[in-house]
């Protein structure tokens, strides 16, 4: 199964697990078969997709994967095409990024000193309850003092305890 079908395409199953926010590190990391941790990201990304678990994710998402998949290969238009395939996700929603939740982000980047992106992600995940998926290290450690934060290997690991 290809990598983008892996993420994007198939039936949906049944509904559980989650909420999650997914940073884009995620799913750069699972398009990428050359990065450390790639299939664990690409494992937690099926699982999700296959279970129908529900995601919850800033707008900016689309822009961060098409620009760190297009710098890192080259290819414009696979990068295009892979981030519109994850804006398809039948049970991802978005969240726009309005005057009072960036005025809330840029409570949580100041407080946590967490980059302003990483802050859209934490903000995210704390007003859905949502538990945050991320590669980043720093993200995942400042953002715990906000909301649950996990790498993909962990979430997979509690699943597969939860079984």
């Amino acid at each position: 199964m290809s990598r983008k079908k892996a993420i994007t395409g198939g039936p949906r199953a049944r509904r559980s697990g989650g909420p999650f926010t997914i940073d884009a590190s995620v799913f750069v990391n699972a398009f990428n078969p050359h990065e450390r941790g790639h299939a664990e990201s690409l494992a937690f990304l099926t699982v999700v997709r296959e279970q129908g678990s529900a995601i919850v994710v800033p707008t900016l998402l689309v822009t961060e994967v098409a620009a760190a998949v297009a710098r890192a290969s080259g290819d414009a238009d696979d990068a295009l095409a892979y981030a519109r395939a994850i804006a398809r996700l039948p049970h991802l929603t978005f969240v726009s990024l309005t005057p009072t939740f960036a005025l809330q982000a840029a409570e949580l980047a100041a407080t946590h000193r967490l980059r302003g992106a990483d802050a859209v992600y934490v903000g995210v995940a704390r007003l859905y309850g949502a538990t945050l998926v991320s590669r980043d290290e720093e993200q995942l450690m400042r953002g715990s003092a906000v909301t649950s934060c996990l790498l993909p290997e962990k979430v997979i690991a509690k699943t597969q305890r939860a079984r």
